[in-house]
């Protein structure tokens, strides 16, 4: 899997969600998104959702599959590398 990837998707999720306290290497790869970790909220899942129909061509159709994808950084980029077209 690729760090470049990982950084990319973290870049994004800062510009996205307007997190301005956040730079990407305050981001843990393996850290939660939501709850403790980042601390996301079910608003921000959507914007993740739209990032990655926008850049990416991935569109979610399984709520359970994207809860899973959504977890961390490192199972966004592994979700994208398997789904990307």
């Amino acid at each position: 899997m690729s760090i470049d990837l990982r950084e990319k998707l973290k870049g994004e999720l800062i510009e996205q969600l307007n997190l301005e306290d956040i730079s990407p290497a305050d981001i843990e790869s393996s850290a939660a998104l939501f709850g403790d970790g980042l601390g996301l909220d079910s608003i921000d899942a959507l914007e993740i959702i739209v990032l990655l129909e926008k850049e990416y061509g991935i569109k979610i159709s399984d709520p359970s599959a994207g809860k899973e994808a959504m977890a961390s950084i490192d199972s966004l980029a592994a979700f994208i590398e398997k789904n990307r077209k």
